[in-house]
């Protein structure tokens, strides 16, 4: 436990940011499991929406600094290569 208030402060406000960061990365959890239902069931344009759902989300979370910024890359572009795969199988 902190015995000065700056880092009792300190304490607070992460665990404030933990719980915001948690809720983000759920989010993205969320919606890329809903891309992949979409590309598993094999609907094009259900899954050239959850895609571009996924990719703001994980725009955005690069922007707040939640996650690193070639991981989202990294994730983008192996979505996008399930869903060229899927297209070429249609």
């Amino acid at each position: 436990m902190p015995n000065i208030k700056s880092a009792e402060k300190r304490v607070k406000v992460i665990e404030k940011k933990t719980l915001e960061n948690k809720a983000v990365k759920s989010k993205i959890l969320t919606y890329t499991k809903k891309f992949k239902t979409a590309v598993a069931s094999g609907d094009v344009a259900v899954s050239e929406n959850a895609l571009k759902e996924v990719v703001a989300l994980l725009d955005k979370a690069v922007a707040d600094n939640v996650i690193h910024a070639n991981s989202a890359n990294r994730k983008k572009a192996h979505y996008s290569k399930l869903l060229d795969d899927m297209k070429k199988k249609a």
